[in-house]
């Protein structure tokens, strides 16, 4: 296989392409997320899709921003950021539901300068199994 750029890559399955993503960041603890929330230096953002958010509730303070929209959300220079997005040394922990789709925007924030992004280990399931602050869906 060829890449855009005339370099030959061999195709990866998904389990090593999470693999190398995640060599390149450390991923944090929901403990650990919740206390960095907490300080006020970290921005907690959702990416789970609505119907996981209306069955299982909703991370307090988190900001929700659909997967597709992630980038344009969080690019301190996009016009369509959020306005927590104020700069690219934002410390951004994203959340899935599992902890496999944040491994891959969290690296995605990465390659447009927010290098202080990662992703939660265990998604929103582990954060509620640790019993970390969980609110009804609304």
């Amino acid at each position: 296989m060829t890449t855009p750029n005339g370099h030959a890559e061999r195709p990866v399955g998904i389990d090593e392409l999470l693999e190398r993503v995640r060599t390149g960041y450390e991923r944090i603890s929901p403990q650990e997320a919740y206390e960095a929330a907490r300080t006020g230096d970290t921005l907690l953002v959702d990416i789970r899709y609505a119907a996981l958010r209306d069955r299982d509730g909703l991370v307090p303070g988190a900001v929700i921003v659909e997967r597709n929209e992630l980038e344009w959300r969080l690019d301190p220079h996009g016009s369509h950021r959020l306005p927590e997005a104020t700069g690219h040394d934002l410390h951004v922990v994203v959340l899935c539901n599992e902890g496999y789709a944040s491994s891959l925007a969290a690296e995605s924030l990465h390659r447009l300068g927010l290098y202080r992004a990662t992703d939660l280990i265990g998604g929103f399931q582990a954060w509620r199994a640790a019993g970390l602050p969980v609110t009804a869906s609304v």
